[in-house]
Order: structure tokens, then C-alpha cells, then sequence
């Protein structure tokens, strides 16, 4: 279910799809494949919103999108795309084949990222099942009511929601798979994927895909 899902750093991950490659946040890409379909942003921090790392995936026919204040930063790179689409939190749409979902996502008591900025997370309809990229986030009442197969969320704390927290966000929506991101590079430790995994009930399947560098 999940082989056509990678995961590098931070929240940056690839998904090959029916639609085409879909990227969402692509940060210090190692490689300039230039595939992307899709490149889809949740908010315009930097380990997030890369321009570097968008001219390494994007090509003359990649759509991009992007959350609705976020349209007049993404003009940096608008002539590296086709076209830039804007979204806002809470809604369903479809995009040049690609159908997607956005939820809000957003700290409840921290304040790197305020429920009025709009930055969001994904869900990707995708061969019948549904993937939530939660994006940063807190395990918001939003992300408590998605529904998904499978869903990769942050576990790194700090700017999100940590191992624990996720966890408990996890045994709540119960996707039949979970996948960590978000940890072991800027923020978070190496470790963070299996504190996760250690926490997460059956029957949801965990599975670590950042590769573990010491």
C-alpha cells in the first residue's frame, strides 16, 4: 500500500500516482529529477517552502499548490511551474486529475503556526485510499476527525506535535498504516520514528521511512 511513498527530510515526500509524482514540501533534494506533477506546499517555512528544492522537482508542465496567503511568496517560483494554484483550509477539490483535501494545520499553544495563517495539510485520494500529509501540526480537533488509510504525520515536537502526541493522534483516527516525518534532521532525534512506532496500537501498522542517519 505504501511502495509508491517516499519519505527524505523534514516533511518532504514523494508519491507516484495515477496523476503523475506528486511532491509535497521537497527540502535539500539531493537529486534534480525534475518529475513533479504536483508540488504540494502546506506552509512557507523555509524547511517547507525550499525554492532550491522546488527547481530540482518542478518542470515547464508541474502544477503548484499552495495555501491561499501564500500566493504572493509563491510568485518566486511561478516561472518554474505552469500554473500555481491557491487553497484554503477545509476543502475538497480536484486539480488536473490529482483529487485532494486540505486540512487546517496549526498549533494549539505554541505559536509557530496560528490557526489564522491558513497553512494546511493534504489528504490525497489515491488508488481508492486516502493519505493525510498532516503537514506541521498540532493534533488539532481537525486532525482528530480525518479519515484516512493511511497518514504521515509529525513526530519531532517543537514546531508540532511530538512522538507522544502523535501517537495518540494515531490510536484515535486509526489509518491502517502510519509513517513519521518531521524528526531527526532540523528538529527532533533520530530516534523520534521508533518512540512513535513503540506507541501506536495495533491493528495500525508503523512504518519508518526517513532514512535513519547517526
Amino acid at each position: 500500500m505504501t511502495e509508491n511513498i517516499e519519505v527524505f527530510k523534514q516533511n518532504s515526500i514523494r508519491i507516484k500516482t495515477a496523476a503523475g509524482m506528486v511532491y509535497i514540501d521537497p527540502f535539500e533534494m539531493d537529486t534534480a529529477p525534475h518529475d513533479a506533477a504536483f508540488i504540494l506546499i502546506t506552509h512557507d517555512h523555509y524547511d517547507h517552502f525550499s525554492p532550491e528544492s522546488i527547481e530540482k522537482a518542478a518542470n515547464a508542465d508541474t502544477v503548484l499548490v499552495v495555501p491561499e496567503k501564500m500566493e504572493k511568496k509563491a510568485g518566486e517560483v511561478s516561472a518554474l511551474v505552469r500554473k500555481t494554484v491557491t487553497v484554503k483550509p477545509g476543502i475538497a477539490q480536484e486539480t488536473d486529475g490529482l483529487n485532494f483535501e486540505t486540512v487546517p494545520g496549526y498549533n494549539i499553544l505554541k505559536p509557530f503556526h496560528p490557526k489564522s495563517a491558513g497553512w494546511v495539510g493534504y489528504i490525497l485520494l489515491v488508488d481508492g485510499k486516502r493519505i493525510y500529509i498532516a503537514g506541521d501540526t498540532d493534533a488539532t480537533k481537525e486532525a482528530m476527525d480525518v479519515k484516512c488509510d493511511i497518514a504521515l504525520v509529525p513526530v519531532g515536537g517543537t514546531y508540532t506535535m511530538d512522538a507522544k502526541k502523535a501517537a495518540e493522534l494515531i490510536n484515535t483516527i486509526k489509518p491502517e498504516v502510519a509513517i513519521p516525518v518531521h524528526y531527526g534532521s532540523v528538529v527532533g532525534n533520530v530516534k523520534d520514528g521508533e518512540t512513535f512506532a513503540g506507541l501506536v496500537k495495533s491493528p495500525v501498522k508503523v512504518e519508518i521511512k526517513i532514512p535513519v542517519t547517526e
